[in-house]
């Protein structure tokens, strides 16, 4: 539950709200893909691409073949320069979500 009010707060640019509620969802689970998923994206909202990737690279580990982990993961190697490593990632998400317009536009 405060992993999904955590994503709520980042659609609604709360990121301090989002961070505490995270904070609250890690001492409950410390370590869930969800949770790590989103503190890598927040990671990229601050152009933090190192420690995103970090964060992404545990999800992905712990929730292969999700197709939001991949683009993050995927536009976040490409924004360290590592454009061949990024645009794999991207197209293995693209691949699994076919239709996700998100991956498309990062490709």
């Amino acid at each position: 539950m405060y992993e999904e009010l955590a994503d709520v707060y980042i659609y609604e640019g709360e990121y301090d709200k989002a961070t505490l509620a995270l904070d609250h969802a890690e001492r409950l689970e410390k370590g869930s893909s969800t949770g790590l998923y989103l503190r890598g994206y927040m990671a990229l909202i601050n152009n933090d691409f190192a420690t995103a990737i970090s964060f992404l690279e545990q999800s992905n580990i712990k929730s292969p073949n999700n197709p939001e982990v991949l683009r993050n993961l995927g536009w976040a190697y490409t924004m360290i320069g590592d454009i061949k490593k990024g645009v794999i990632l991207l197209q293995r998400a693209l691949n699994i979500a076919p239709e996700d317009e998100l991956i498309m536009e990062d490709l």
